[in-house]
């Protein structure tokens, strides 16, 4: 019926398979799990990993020893978030992926400075656990980015911003794994 719309638009038709997205993340989760103890699937392209026992300062090496591996090992780029809380980590992976040449893929958030640096670079509308209302009230109220968040105390979030899940998103914000 839109044939001819489709073709003066130049509309490109690709058809979902399922079953091949499935494969790839199993794969994907599956080196994870070789290369990593601990590892919590969130979704068919995004997996939490505890790196409690790694040293710190080696954070940024594994991290990049993670990437590499699971590159060559499934042929699916991927990038790394490397934070104290999962709200950080899904911001600084968020950031490696729009800096991919800077970041080679790979983004640590592993001191204040560069937290502040993430944060601030964040607009509050991607932010992890931020819905379209709430993004649209925190502009509305001259909070524009992830470190003006952040810096709201608590009473504040648990006024504004749903109860005890805006505190949680301000308490992961800081680097308190909450979620």
């Amino acid at each position: 019926q839109n044939k001819e719309e489709i073709e003066k638009n130049k509309v490109a038709v690709f058809s979902s398979n399922y079953h091949l997205y499935g494969d790839l993340s199993w794969r994907v989760m599956e080196t994870l799990r070789i290369l990593s103890p601990h590892v919590e699937v969130y979704s068919v392209d995004e997996s939490f990993l505890d790196l409690d026992g790694i040293d710190e300062n080696k954070l940024h090496e594994y991290a990049l020893f993670l990437l590499y591996t699971t590159e060559l090992w499934t042929g699916i780029p991927v990038s790394i978030g490397v934070a104290p809380s999962k709200v950080l980590s899904k911001v600084a992976n968020r950031l490696s992926k729009k800096d991919k040449e800077g970041t080679n893929g790979v983004l640590v958030l592993d001191e204040p400075k560069k937290i502040k640096e993430a944060l601030e670079k964040t607009v509050v509308d991607d932010i992890w656990g931020v819905g379209r209302q709430y993004a649209v009230k925190l502009h509305q109220l001259g909070i524009d980015n992830g470190w003006q968040l952040r810096s709201m105390p608590e009473e504040w979030a648990r006024k504004n911003l749903g109860g005890v899940v805006g505190v949680r998103l301000i308490k992961e914000l800081n680097g308190i794994a909450c979620i």
